[in-house]
């Protein structure tokens, strides 16, 4: 829809002080409300319907939406958003369907950002994913009494926590790679054109045009090799190549070696074998910026993806559960617990079946009993994830190498807040509810034996739930 001037530009200022936008040039700004545009929402009206594509991110200008969720027959409030806010970006960012229904309580005024715009804001600023990253994390963190109280999500903590810490790395090697593609960019650009004035031949350039097909084709990244580094500085200087030593680093990371290099430099006039290879060197920087912005672009993606199956926020209580999957997501999860030096060893057995469960809670229970093994350990140990399958059930063994649990404690091990923690570490919840959900919920069993140097927790769950029998009542949630 059309605007006046007046209206675009202060849309461009109300957008610009948004944390989300607030890193963005004014070009940039004025281009992302350009391409978006305005809806009207009346009290009442769904922005967002749960399970829809999610196909926009909206902005609040004006008013107040009210984000829900369904729960069997009724739907729970998980928050309100107000002017200033964005809604829909984690489904926008992952390309799923949405979570949660958004509907407007009041006249409501949004701006609604396509996928294009979006990723077009993101190819201008990638650091600003790292903003709705914050933002995915906190409102994590935001919901979860709603969730715990829906028997959805108890460790929401836990989980908010670890993806803080695992989302870290990933954004800050966007970022950082962000801030150093322009400049690279600029330089492969300027040292294109210097290309431009040389006087090649017909060799040359046919050279030269398999050089620049095969820059965006070398693949990922390699790790730093100190030894080829060093070779190909001294050969490079053996050429009479200016900034050896900042050209090297890249070369080297796309598997470029000194006899690979060799056939290039001769293959050129001595007065063209400079340029040609300052080029290369600029172009491949440019290329090794956009890989690990790559890599850390999917390394994010995974995380999410981990982080949804996890939670399984979008589907029925009840599911169909690979134990392996499931197992693997929690390690995700976990996985800034288990850095420091925690050996983690697989074994689960060729052809597991799935196996009938409240799959949100059977994961609070990998979660509990993971984490516990880890702290138990200090950090620092082995372990052992095991599942197969016996008769009509799946067992699943949770081992760590820890000092193991003290005889004269263990028949409390599963009691509500007993704990061997430190005060304030623990609530001595998270045996107890683990036992609740893997006993009264799906009508399994978990055991333990423990002696130093060894703790295995079982947990044996039937493939198919067993229906109540006559007059039994329903096991309530954990």
């Amino acid at each position: 829809m059309s605007r006046s001037s007046d209206e675009l530009r202060s849309l461009q200022e109300f957008v610009r002080k948004l944390p989300l936008f607030a890193d963005l040039t004014l070009a940039d700004v004025a281009q992302l409300c350009r391409s978006s545009r305005r809806v009207h929402a009346v009290p009442g009206e769904r922005v967002i319907e749960e399970g829809a594509p999610g196909d926009s991110l909206y902005i609040i200008l004006s008013g107040e939406l009210e984000i829900t969720k369904r729960d069997a027959d009724r739907e729970i409030v998980l928050a309100k958003r107000k002017a200033g806010e964005a809604v829909g970006e984690m489904s926008l960012l992952e390309r799923t369907p949405r979570s949660a229904s958004a509907r407007a309580v009041q006249p409501s005024a949004l701006l609604e950002i396509s996928p294009g715009a979006f990723q077009s804001v993101l190819e201008a600023n990638p650091s600003t994913a790292m903003t709705v990253l914050r933002t995915v994390a906190s409102r994590l963190r935001s919901t979860e009494a709603s969730l715990m109280q829906s028997d959805k999500l108890a460790s929401l903590g836990t989980l908010a926590a670890g993806l803080a810490h695992e989302l870290n790395n990933p954004a800050a090697a966007i970022q950082s790679s962000a801030q150093h593609l322009r400049g690279a960019f600029d330089t492969w650009r300027r040292r294109t054109v210097e290309l431009k004035t040389l006087n090649l031949g017909a060799d040359e350039q046919a050279r030269l045009a398999e050089l620049e097909a095969g820059i965006a084709n070398y693949g990922s990244p390699r790790p730093d090799d100190a030894r080829q580094e060093a070779q190909l500085i001294d050969e490079l200087e053996a050429l009479g190549i200016d900034d050896a030593s900042e050209i090297a680093p890249a070369l080297v990371g796309f598997g470029w070696t000194v006899e690979r290099l060799r056939p290039v430099a001769s293959g050129f006039a001595a007065a063209h074998v400079n340029p040609v290879l300052q080029w290369l060197g600029a172009g491949i920087a440019v290329q090794q910026l956009v890989a690990e912005i790559r890599s850390s672009a999917q390394a994010i993606s995974e995380i999410v993806r981990a982080v949804k199956s996890y939670a399984y926020l979008d589907q029925a209580p009840v599911q169909d559960v690979d134990l392996r999957v499931s197992l693997e997501d929690t390690l995700v999860i976990l996985r800034h617990r288990l850095k420091d030096g925690v050996e983690v060893v697989r074994d689960f057995e060729a052809g597991l079946p799935t196996i009938e469960a409240y799959a949100s809670e059977l994961n609070q229970v990998w979660t509990n009993l993971i984490d516990n093994a880890i702290h138990a350990m200090n950090g620092r140990g082995v372990l052992e994830l095991r599942a197969r399958r016996v008769g009509g059930e799946v067992e699943v063994l949770i081992i760590d190498s820890g000092p193991g649990i003290p005889p004269e404690i263990s028949s409390r091990i599963f009691d509500p807040f007993f704990t061997t923690k430190p005060q304030g570490v623990g609530t001595g919840l998270g045996l107890h509810i683990a036992h609740n959900i893997v006993v009264n919920r799906h009508r399994g069993r978990i055991d333990f034996e423990s002696r130093p140097g060894r703790t295995e927790f079982k947990v044996s769950l039937p493939i198919r739930m067993k229906p109540a029998a006559p007059g039994e009542p329903r096991p309530a949630a954990a």
